[in-house]
């Protein structure tokens, strides 16, 4: 059995979003600071790796939410992790009302263990694996799935530039692992503002686009000062779900560093239920839809 570890985080007004709703990154900011917190509990905090010039850097990410935390809810992540390979790590993460115990969202991440000094992956060290695995560790899991690759995007994909900012970067000087998140969502907004659908608009109808599966790959990490492109398009149109892919590149080398898919759902804001998407909306977005 894993080492497992709890926190609990009461949701700020400052984390919610216009809909009321706490914004998508700040679930991926939870499982973070639960995941820092786990790996000290189990003796391998920041001071102790960074003696050892080692970090971990994500890989990969994919949470799916189930319910939408508003403010004042308290909310339980339960974090362990599932296994380790010879460079990699997956951590689990469990996400609970407070009270309730109503589950909130589940997710992963894939993590590299890496040197600090070169960027290059480092084995990770038998004695790391016991401690997080006191009573032993698992048997090797099955190969990975790959990353979702997206449709190639249509003619009307919707792009849109931005300089990587100094509150954007973490301790180690890269972009922080949820900003990648923010910049996609924010792309999102701009892009379906330019089809005639500001969120404005779909909240005087009542609906709204509400994420429920975020996958994100990180291939190389932004830096301060990076000015980056993030386009964006659509695909998987169906009766009340579709798919937005994001790229996000360099501007000065055109090297791809993060890939986010999210599945999107077209929701009655009153009743919380998924609802056809307007024929309207459709037509306004098919400039940015991959249509079968």
């Amino acid at each position: 059995m894993p080492l497992i570890h709890e926190r609990t985080f009461r949701v700020r007004y400052g984390e919610c979003d216009a809909l009321g709703h706490v914004n998508n990154s700040h679930y991926l900011r939870y499982m973070q600071e639960a995941a820092f917190d786990g790996s000290a509990a189990a003796g391998y905090g920041v001071e102790r790796y960074a003696a050892m010039q080692r970090l971990w850097l994500a890989r990969q990410t994919e949470i799916e939410y189930i319910r939408a935390l508003r403010y004042g809810d308290s909310v339980i992540v339960r974090t362990w992790v599932h296994d380790f390979r010879k460079v990699t790590s997956r951590r689990n993460y469990e996400m609970h009302l407070v009270g309730t115990n109503e589950p909130v969202a589940h997710a992963y991440t894939e993590w590299a263990f890496v040197d600090s000094e070169t960027g290059r992956p480092a084995l990770i060290p038998p004695e790391a694996v016991s401690a997080y695995f006191p009573e032993g560790a698992p048997p090797p899991a099955p190969a990975r799935q790959r990353y979702p690759a997206a449709p190639p995007p249509p003619p009307g994909v919707f792009t849109t530039r931005r300089r990587v900012a100094w509150n954007e970067l973490d301790a180690a000087g890269y972009v922080n692992n949820p900003v990648y998140l923010t910049y996609a969502e924010d792309c999102g907004i701009n892009a379906i503002a330019a089809l005639n659908w500001p969120i404005t608009r779909m909240m005087a109808e009542g609906c709204a686009i509400v994420a429920r599966r975020n996958q994100l790959e990180y291939l190389q990490p932004a830096v301060g000062g990076d000015e980056i492109e993030i386009a964006t398009w659509a695909s998987d149109v169906k009766r009340v779900s579709a798919t937005r892919h994001y790229t996000i590149t360099r501007v000065s080398d055109g090297v791809l560093l993060a890939r986010v898919n999210t599945l999107g759902v077209w929701m009655n804001l009153k009743s919380g239920l998924p609802v056809r998407f307007p024929a309207a909306l459709l037509k306004d977005f098919a400039p940015n839809l991959v249509m079968p």
